[in-house]
Formats: structure tokens, sequence, C-alpha cells
């Protein structure tokens, strides 16, 4: 190779470098102005809790595109992780009376673990039947809730109480929760992407390419979707149990399947496999929902 190629390469290759940390640069703006744009938007006439509640919604679309989106896995049945957390975190600081940490916590560890129960089912199937599988199990456990003595049947779970953070920090008003759940959430889509980008995740994009080669160049395919698959139903867990301690009640609508429905669409309209995708569908269909719903309200009058 000649002095003269071996510069032309390097140039080629300098300015890939170049274009790849401008497009880092570019992404890392466009997050720091997200971030800035939500913490003054009850501040500038937002209301608080329907931001929250467009960021429960943008979380769990962001989980449900982790599995779908970076591991080619599609489930039909992740309402039952988001509404199932829901009402075990509703009932822990309901009934038992636990403090709003604990029982985010006890709310995303019980969506991690329906997540391992189901995709130990499920991943053993693929493609159609791993879906079906998936939405079977969920509809197990909305007929759960519908019938369980503490679930409140077709009531649901009212009077959930916001509580003392830790005790001490009081979550009764709108705009205390609003950062507090701000900064959860925001924690929960730094974790997201760091598993993106991470050799882990890496894997799974490997695996969503080409599952067979993956398998060839020894990786336990299997114990990686599963990893996957509950990463995906704890991030979930956490946005229904943030969701249920924001509005203060937890219904059957969300272990329901079309709560799964809204969740592929939110991911749908965003794109899938991107990590702003998903935000951005989220805030497409819960506007529109909020805004028909109004509507339809004032036709009916």
């Amino acid at each position: 190779m000649t002095a003269s190629t071996s510069s032309a390469h390097g140039g080629i290759a300098s300015k890939a470098g170049g274009a790849r940390n401008g497009q880092r640069v570019q992404k890392k703006l466009l997050y720091g102005f997200l971030l800035l744009a939500l913490v003054v938007a009850p501040l500038g006439g937002l209301y608080p809790v329907f931001v929250l509640k467009v960021l429960c919604f943008a979380l769990f679309a962001s989980a449900f595109n982790l599995l779908i989106g970076f591991t080619g896995l599609l489930s039909f049945g992740h309402a039952a992780f988001f509404g199932g957390a829901g009402y075990a975190a509703g009932h822990a600081m309901k009934v038992w009376g636990v403090t709003p940490e604990l029982g985010l916590i006890f709310g995303t560890l019980s969506g991690a673990l329906i997540g391992y129960v189901v995709g130990s089912l499920a991943i053993r199937r693929q493609g159609i039947y791993f879906s079906m599988i998936t939405l079977a199990l969920a509809q197990m456990l909305f007929f759960f809730c519908l019938q369980a003595p503490f679930t409140g049947g077709e009531d649901g779970l009212q009077g959930i109480p916001r509580g003392k953070l830790f005790g001490v920090l009081s979550l009764s008003d709108d705009l205390t929760l609003y950062y507090v759940a701000l900064a959860i959430i925001v924690g929960a889509f730094a974790l997201i992407v760091r598993t993106v980008h991470s050799p882990f995740g890496q894997i799974l994009k490997a695996i969503r390419e080409n599952e067979p080669r993956a398998i060839s160049l020894g990786y336990d395919v299997d114990r990686f979707k599963l990893t996957a698959f509950v990463l995906s139903a704890a991030l979930s867990g956490l946005a229904g149990s943030i969701k249920a301690l924001v509005l203060g009640f937890e219904t059957l609508t969300d272990v329901h399947w079309s709560m799964s429905g809204s969740v592929i669409l939110m991911t749908l309209v965003g794109g899938l496999g991107t990590l702003s995708g998903p935000i951005v569908g989220a805030f497409v269909v819960v506007a529109l929902e909020n805004k028909l719903g109004i509507s339809a309200r004032s036709w009916r009058r």
C-alpha cells in the first residue's frame, strides 16, 4: 500500500469518526434540551400530572422498544407488567402503608417477577407463537385482577396515597411529586440508553439481526433474550407504579390487552429501534387520546 493510499484511508476514517462525534454531540444537545424543557414545563403552565402521565407512557414504550426494537421480540402482553406492577405498588402503599419509594421498588420487582414467569414460558417459542403466549398469560393476569378481592374488581384500586418520600418529603403537592418522579424516570431512561450502548445491548442487536449466527458464535441466546425480557418488564413495572402513585388509582384498563396494543402503537408511531422514538410516540398518542376525549365530551353536550 502506497503512502498516498494510506493517507486517503486515514482521511476517510477521520471524516467518519468526526461525523460520529458530531452525531453524538447533537444527541447530547437534544437530550439536554429535552431535559431542560421537562424541568421548566410545569413553570410554563403545563399541568404536572398530565406531563407525568405522558412520561410514564414514554418510559413504558421505551421499555417495550428495548424488547422489540433492539432484541426483535414482539410481546402482546406487556400490559401485564405495567398494570400488574401498578396494582402491586398501589396495594403496598394503601394497605400495607409503605413509603412511596418502597412502593415503587415493590412494584418494579413485581413487574420483573411477572416478566420472569412469562418470559420463561414464552421464550421457548419464536415468532407469532411467542407473541400469542405472552398475550394468553397477560389475559390470565387480567382475569385474576378482575376477580381478586384486594384489587377492587371492576372499580379498581382507589385512593392510593402519595405519602412522604423516605418518611420526610410530602408528595401531596403536584409540583414536588413531579420533580421526584421526573428524576426517577430520567434515571430509568439513562439505564435504557446505557443498556443499548453496552456490550450486552450489542449482543441483543446481533440476536435481532441474525439469531442463528449469534448461536454459532457461542452465545446463550435464550439467556440473553430472557434477561432482556425481564429488564423490559421491570422498567414497564416502574412506569406502571409511578402512574399509580401519580394518579392515585389503578384500574383494569392498565392490565387489559388494549393497553398492550397502545404501547405497540406508541412505539410504531415514534419508530422502532430508536431511543427517542417511543418518547415522541407516547406524547402523540396520549395527546391525541386526551384531545379526542375532550372533543367527545363536548359533542355529547
